[in-house]
Formats: C-alpha cells, sequence, structure tokens
C-alpha cells in the first residue's frame, strides 16, 4: 500500500537508476539493423535468466512478466503461487493489483467528465460536503495528487487492522473518517504527494453519479474484453481461480508504511529458511476502496495499459486532457518523473513511457506502455517487498527495462513511482 515517505497504496518508490536510449525491440524491425530474427527469443531467454536470479536474491515465491511488442511477445515466469507446492504463475493467474485499480477510476472520472456528469474543477465538496479544505479542493487535484488530505492508509489503525481481522469489511465512510480525523497535510493544489484518501473519495463520487455495483465491468472491463478482471464486492475476499497466494514479512505496516524496516535478526532467519512469509491472500480488498481493490491478470492489465494510452478508453479531447494532466511530481526537476490524472511518465533519450504500480500486503506490480515502440510490459510479484526493502515487481521491472532498452550510463533519470 504505501512506505515510508512517499508511498502509494500498494506501491511505494524505488531508487534504481533508468537511463536508456534506444529500444532495442525497436531495432529488430528496422532496415540494415544488425539485430537478427533471432533476437526476441535471445531477449526472452535473457529475461528469464534474470528473473530466476533476482527471484532467488529476494526471496520472491513467485513472479511473472509479459512483454509484448511487434517483434517480441512472451512471458516469462518463476517460482509458484503457493509456498509448499509446485504451482507455476502464468500470465491467466489472478492477483491483487493494488494502486494500478487507480488508473481506472481515474478513466472512470473522465467518462463521467466526457459525459458532462461532472466537471474536473468541481469542489469535492459539491459531492461530499464533510471534506476537509472541500470547497478548495477540485475533482482535478484529487486525481492529480495533490488536495493536501491526510492518507487514510498512514494511519496504524489500519495496518492493525489487517494483521488482526484481515477479512474485515471496510466502508468508504469509515475509511474518509479516518483520513478527516487528521488536518490537512498542505493547502490544497501547493504540491505534489501520492494518497490513497483523493482516490477513495472519487470512488465515492463515482457510486454517487453512476451508482450501478458493476460500473468498472460495464464502462472498462467489458468494452475491453477483460474477462478476467473486476472489481468485487465489498464483503468478498476470495480471489477466482487460478490465482496467486500473496506473502509478505511481518506486519502490514511494512507495505502501508515501510514501518518496521527488518531487522538484521528477521533478515537472517528468513534467508536461511527457517522464517517464511506470512500468507496475506485473504485480505478484504475493501480497505483499499477505489484506490486499489481490482483483480486481474497480467494478460488483462497488458490489454488495458495499452488500451488507455493508445486512446480507446477517452474520447479524442479527453484522452488530450487526459495526457496533458501530467505534471513533474518535483518542481525543481522539470524533467523528471510527472503524474497526471490517475498515470505517471518517465522519459529519457526519445522514449516515453506511461505506467502505474500496485503494493498490497502479499502482491507487488507494475504496469507500463510505450507508445512510440508499441511496447506494454507487466510485472507482478507475489511477495511485497524485499527483506531489504526493495519493491520486488519495481526492481524487476527497472532490470527488464534495463535489458530490453539499449541502456548506457550517461545521467540518471527519475527513480519510477508506481
Amino acid at each position: 500500500m504505501i512506505g515510508k515517505t512517499t508511498f502509494q497504496f500498494l506501491g511505494r518508490i524505488d531508487t534504481s537508476v533508468l537511463v536508456g536510449v534506444a529500444l532495442l525491440i525497436a531495432a529488430c524491425s528496422r532496415p540494415g539493423s544488425t539485430v537478427g530474427t533471432s533476437a526476441p527469443k535471445t531477449i526472452q531467454a535473457e529475461l528469464q535468466t534474470m528473473l530466476d536470479r533476482t527471484a532467488k536474491e529476494l526471496l520472491i515465491p513467485g513472479a511473472v512478466i509479459v512483454l509484448r511488442a511487434p517483434q517480441a511477445d512472451f512471458m516469462v515466469s518463476y517460482g509458484t503461487t503457493l509456498l509448499g507446492a509446485t504451482n507455476p504463475p502464468d500470465a491467466d493467474t489472478h492477483f491483487r493489483i493494488a494502486s494500478n485499480t487507480k488508473t481506472m477510476t481515474a478513466a472512470v472520472i473522465m467518462q463521467l467528465a466526457q459525459e458532462n456528469n461532472l466537471s474536473l474543477d468541481d469542489p469535492i465538496s459539491k459531492y461530499i460536503p464533510e471534506v476537509p479544505n472541500g470547497d478548495n479542493i477540485t475533482i482535478a487535484q484529487l486525481l492529480e495528487m495533490r488536495s493536501g488530505l491526510y492518507n487514510y492508509t498512514n494511519d496504524p489503525v489500519i495496518s492493525a487492522t489487517i494483521d488482526t481481522d484481515p477479512v474485515k469489511v471496510w466502508t468508504p465512510a469509515e475509511l474518509l473518517a479516518i483520513a478527516f480525523a487528521h488536518p490537512p497535510n498542505f493547502p490544497p493544489g501547493t504540491k505534489y504527494e501520492y494518497n490513497n484518501t483523493n482516490y477513495a473519495l472519487l470512488g465515492v463520487v463515482i457510486e454517487k453519479l453512476d451508482g450501478k455495483p458493476q460500473v468498472m465491468h460495464d464502462r472498462l472491463f467489458g468494452p475491453q474484453n477483460m474477462q478476467d478482471t473486476e472489481l468485487p464486492a465489498s464483503n468478498v475476499n476470495t480471489i477466482p481461480e487460478p490465482y496467486s497466494h500473496g506473502y509478505l514479512y511481518g506486519s502490514s505496516s511494512v507495505a502501508l508504511t515501510g514501518e518496521p524496516p527488518y531487522s538484521t535478526e528477521v533478515q537472517a532467519a528468513a534467508r536461511a529458511g527457517t522464517l517464511l512469509p506470512k500468507d496475506y491472500t485473504g485480505v478484504n480488498p475493501s480497505v483499499a476502496a477505489a484506490a486499489g481493490g481490482v483483480i486481474s491478470t497480467a494478460d488483462d492489465l497488458a490489454t488495458w495499459i495499452k488500451a488507455l494510452v493508445a486512446g480507446r478508453v477517452l474520447d479524442p479531447a479527453y484522452q488530450r486532457q487526459w495526457l496533458d494532466s501530467l505534471k513533474p511530481e518535483d518542481p525543481s526537476k522539470p524533467k523528471g518523473q510527472k503524474y497526471g490524472y490517475g498515470i505517471a511518465q518517465l522519459s529519457w533519450g526519445p522514449n516515453t513511457i506511461y505506467f502505474h504500480g500496485g503494493e498490497t500486503p502479499g502482491y507487488n506490480s507494475k504496469i507500463s506502455y510505450d507508445p512510440a515502440n508499441d511496447m506494454t510490459l507487466i510485472v507482478w510479484t507475489n511477495l511485497t517487498v524485499s527483506l531489504d526493502d526493495q519493491q520486488t515487481a519495481n526492481s524487476l521491472w527497472v532490470k527488464v527495462l534495463d535489458q530490453i532498452y539499449k541502456v548506457s550510463p550517461l545521467s540518471p533519470s527519475p527513480s519510477p513511482t508506481n
């Protein structure tokens, strides 16, 4: 869900460096390229080797990487979906996608604006009067993480309840009450801060304006033929078959806030095999609300992120507005990482990748699409964070990009946010 200072509900910042010059995959199709027709198989073999090595180093029980591009379309996987068994994960294995849900919540809000059911300039107080500073917080500011509200998943009551009563059914009103009991962090619109309260609020707006229980299915999953994706009802904590169990060492607070960090004793015991991670598969996703409750597969997420970025979800005018929403997270780094309406962007050289990520107790994932090279990359793992506090899927995502882009050690790019 969140970690340390800039975590997301189900995703945290990694400090790895990404620097790219030209796509290896794009080179496959260039006239006169020295890359032969066997390049995709070579890439697949290299990624499998990297995945096997990294998963073992980070003690990840199971992981999947899906890569789709004009000259390469394949999946590599590692390990098992259940500790103690031999159940290899696949592209159709269900898992909790956590904050990747935000791309979907934002898309529904944009569709409602497109239909003139709301304006992005509306104050949130128009729909939810009790929001602190609600007259001065717009729908747009919620979408782009600039409301200044307190992040409800930072409150210790969330992790404590997940650990002691994981099947508890949370209502959006309960989650928002936790957020509103804290003073706002800063005045609306003055800076960026990743915050799950923003998207819990947007979920309530969607419910008020649309009202259908299967709103995401009707608006997004059905039209994109995503048959293995769902936002379950609040009283459902099971995952459809086939699915992966999700694991985490220690308390859920490690995933939510990054605290406490793993002690040297815990690390040693885990590496020796005398301490196993806890199974968090059955946590009720209502705690994530519209900020992170969706269940999906790597195949469906590959379909989704490409459709969203390529303009198959919004009309041209609102697609342009969606893309134009991207702003630097740090104003002092105008060429750094950007966040907009439920989407992040990294650019380096001529290449730009649009992405999001998700972290929740038990699962970590990254969804991304590079439109210029028509490259889709999905990564998920069933261990939230490694013993050395690395976001596991993000670590793999960075390494995949290091391999499929011709990387050159020139200058560091921003650290990728989920």
